[in-house]
C-alpha cells in the first residue's frame, strides 16, 4: 500500500508533518540517530512509516534549528558534534539562563515557589537510570529534569528569552545524551539540583545563578573529556 496514501487517510498533512518532526527530533536529541549519520529517505520512510513529503518538511524544519544539515546532491545528515560548538552553546546557555533566572527570582511569588518545590521533589524521587547496575536512561527522569530547569527560568516574563533557552537546551541535550552513561556513577547531579533549588527559594540570586551556571559547566566538562577520549575535535 502506498505510504503517502495511508498517511493521508490517517491524518492531515500538517499534523502528520508535526508528528514526524517531533519523533525525528526526539531521536536526534537522544542520540538514537547519532551525530553525522546520513538520514536516508528510504530508511526514514520505513522507520517512521511516513511519505517523502512530511519527512522533507520535518527535515527542513530541523535544518532551521541547526540539528540537521542538508548537503546539495547528497541529502540530509544529523549535524556532527564538535568541542567548539559545545563550548559556544554552554557559554551562551550560562549567559542567557543566568539572566532568565535572575528575572524569575525577582518576579517570584508563592505559586511559582511552590511549583518549583514540587518539581524538584518529583525529580529527586525519580531514578536516573532504569537499571541500578548499568546506566539505562529513564525517560521519566528526563521529562522531570527538563520540567525543573524550565520552571527555574519560566518566571522571567519573556517568551522570546524562554524560547531561546529551550533551543539551547535542545542542542546541548544530544551532547549530554552521549556522555550520561559515564557521568552516571561519578556525578552527584541530584545534589546539584537540590543546591540550586535551595538558593532560589531563599532568594539568594547570586548564589543561585552561580550554581546553575556551574551545573552546566560541569556537564560540559564531562562531555568534553568523553569527546576528547574518542578523538572528537
Amino acid at each position: 500500500m502506498n505510504v503517502d496514501a495511508l498517511n493521508k487517510g490517517l491524518d492531515s498533512p500538517a499534523t502528520l508533518a508535526t508528528s514526524i518532526y517531533e519523533r525525528l527530533k526526539a531521536d536526534i536529541l537522544s542520540a538514537r540517530l547519532e551525530p553525522g549519520r546520513k538520514l536516508q529517505l528510504r530508511f526514514l520512510m520505513e522507520h517512521y512509516e511516513a511519505g517523502q513529503t512530511p519527512l522533507r518538511e520535518a527535515l527542513n524544519r530541523l535544518t532551521t534549528e541547526d540539528l540537521v544539515i542538508g548537503k546539495e546532491q547528497r541529502g540530509f545528515f544529523v549535524k556532527p558534534i564538535s568541542l567548539e560548538e559545545l563550548g559556544e552553546l554552554t557559554k551562551t546557555r550560562c549567559w542567557v539562563e543566568g539572566l532568565a533566572l535572575r528575572e524569575s527570582i525577582a518576579n517570584s511569588n508563592p505559586a511559582w515557589e511552590e511549583a518549583l518545590l514540587v518539581a524538584h521533589h518529583r525529580l529527586d524521587r525519580a531514578p536516573r537510570s532504569l537499571n541500578p547496575d548499568r546506566f539505562e536512561s529513564n525517560p521519566e527522569w528526563e521529562r522531570l529534569h527538563r520540567a525543573f530547569h524550565a520552571l527555574l527560568i519560566g518566571g522571567c516574563g519573556s517568551r522570546p528569552l524562554i524560547g531561546f533557552c529551550e533551543q539551547l537546551a535542545d542542542r546541548l541535550n544530544r551532547y549530554r545524551a552521549l556522555s550520561s552513561r559515564k557521568a552516571f556513577r561519578v556525578r552527584k547531579v541530584s545534589q546539584e539540583h537540590a543546591d540550586i533549588a535551595k538558593a532560589v527559594l531563599e532568594h539568594n540570586t547570586e548564589e543561585a545563578v552561580r550554581l546553575l551556571q556551574r551545573h552546566y559547566e560541569q556537564t560540559a566538562e564531562f562531555i568534553r573529556a568523553d569527546l576528547q577520549a574518542d578523538g572528537t575535535s
